[in-house]
């Protein structure tokens, strides 16, 4: 196993379960036997992460490594179930939130589905899968290439492009530095003989990065960022996870926006959710400057096409959302000014260096790391953009989609960001004791929306 992926392994704690969940909605309920066969056929069968365990090493140091499961059988992983009545969004939502809080079998392979019926009139898919096998920019790739453009086509795997560019639509938000990549997998190279003296002593974490990585500027920012000042979001974590999700914004109207203003679809969304964010912190007397979020950059070569071994390739970079900013064009400038910086910023790249190494200490060690590194954040946003037409599934349209990456340490909320067939929808995915509202921020960041729209209408 990577280094990288053994660092999500072991980031593993019943607060926060490394596992990257997905859900799927039809207005009508497809054929599950064919629903099941084309899951063996385009995501078992590709992809021997899926028919494989985790082994820990057996030498000290060693490792986790993966071995397939002689014992292998894929209904062991397909689970049919039934929404209670009336079967309504809200016992949907009470089904994923649970089950994300509910572990997955380590002496199996690490993901499951959950095939739903009675859903309104149709039906519903749940996937988990863990974040060692793959990043959530891999596995929605994935996942989509489970779909159809039309019914009862063969579909050969779908591409995010950005309009107009031919390029990767994911590498122009979070595209990578290009020089860091070298660095940061030197960084990890680096660290393999180092595992002892870092054992000792946590902080020559940082003397072996900075060897490893000419701008020590980017490794300062990752590493002695601040921690995260109190707020009414942060606190001790429990088990018990909610999700919820918004209705869907219409896409063009937030890609009109962008052009009016010149920032991205974006940064219009994140201004939006921190100006959520505001409003929620101010009812609870806990208003800050800023709140930092965790945003995955990824480092895959646009247009590449995955390896069948999957796995991670992406660092994770802070953006400073500016809740205490009253005025929404201010705060979208703001937010836009920062995201812009970032996209040419090679902290991803040493992040996810960073990453690798914390994969290669000591589980002890890891976890302090892990808890020192989430101390400088209250939240996980993701944006990954899916089809712009409609897909199906066995021959059954999608209605909607999200996917949930997970957050690690104590970070108390995950923002997922999916746009699909015209539509963005946003979900959250929280701790359940510390943010017991979350349809709060979600009625506060569908209100935001409608007040930045207007703001670029005549």
């Amino acid at each position: 196993m990577s280094s990288a992926d053994a660092a999500w392994l072991r980031m593993d704690q019943p607060t926060n379960l490394m596992v990257i969940t997905g859900v799927l909605w039809f207005d009508q309920t497809p054929d599950w036997n064919a629903v099941s066969e084309i899951i063996r056929e385009r995501f078992v069968e590709p992809y021997p992460r899926f028919r494989q365990r985790v082994i820990e090493g057996r030498q000290p140091l060693s490792g986790p490594h993966w071995e397939d499961d002689p014992k292998f059988d894929i209904n062991v992983h397909l689970h049919r179930v039934a929404l209670p009545a009336p079967g309504d969004e809200e016992e949907l939502r009470a089904l994923v939130s649970d089950l994300t809080a509910t572990p997955l079998d380590p002496a199996k392979p690490l993901w499951q589905f959950h095939l739903v019926d009675g859903y309104g009139d149709g039906a519903a898919m749940i996937a988990r899968i863990h974040h060692s096998i793959a990043d959530g920019i891999a596995l929605s790739r994935v996942m989509l290439s489970l779909t159809d453009d039309a019914p009862g086509t063969e579909q050969p795997e779908h591409e995010e492009r950005d309009e107009g560019s031919g390029r990767s639509r994911l590498g122009a938000v979070f595209g990578p530095a290009r020089g860091a990549i070298s660095a940061a997998t030197g960084l990890v190279g680096a660290v393999a003989h180092e595992t002892i003296e870092v054992a000792r002593h946590p902080s020559h974490v940082l003397d072996i990065a900075a060897t490893a990585r000419e701008d020590a500027d980017a490794l300062a920012r990752v590493l002695l960022k601040s921690a995260e000042p109190e707020n009414p979001l942060r606190g001790t974590m429990g088990i018990a996870k909610s999700v919820t999700w918004s209705l869907p914004v219409p896409l063009d109207e937030v890609r009109s926006m962008s052009h009016e203003t010149g920032t991205t679809i974006n940064d219009i969304l994140l201004t939006a959710m921190a100006g959520s964010l505001r409003l929620y912190l101010d009812a609870r007397n806990g208003l800050v400057d800023e709140l930092t979020a965790f945003i995955p950059f990824n480092l895959r070569t646009p247009g590449e096409p995955l390896p069948s071994t999957l796995g991670n390739l992406f660092g994770l970079v802070f953006l400073g959302l500016p809740v205490g900013t009253g005025d929404r064009s201010k705060r979208l400038q703001e937010v836009h000014e920062r995201m812009e910086k970032i996209k040419h910023s090679p902290e991803g790249a040493v992040s996810y260096g960073l990453l690798g190494a914390m994969g290669r200490t000591p589980q002890q060690i890891e976890q302090r790391l892990v808890q020192l590194f989430s101390s400088k954040g209250s939240a996980v946003i993701t944006n990954v953009p899916g089809p712009r037409e409609p897909v199906y599934l066995a021959g059954t349209p999608v209605a909607g989609v999200l996917v949930w990456a997970p957050s690690s340490g104590d970070i108390p909320m995950t923002v997922s960001i999916f746009s699909y067939a015209g539509q963005i929808t946003v979900g959250l995915m929280v701790d359940a004791g510390l943010i017991p509202e979350p349809e709060e921020i979600i009625r506060g960041f569908e209100a935001e929306m409608r007040e930045l729209l207007s703001l670029a209408r005549p």
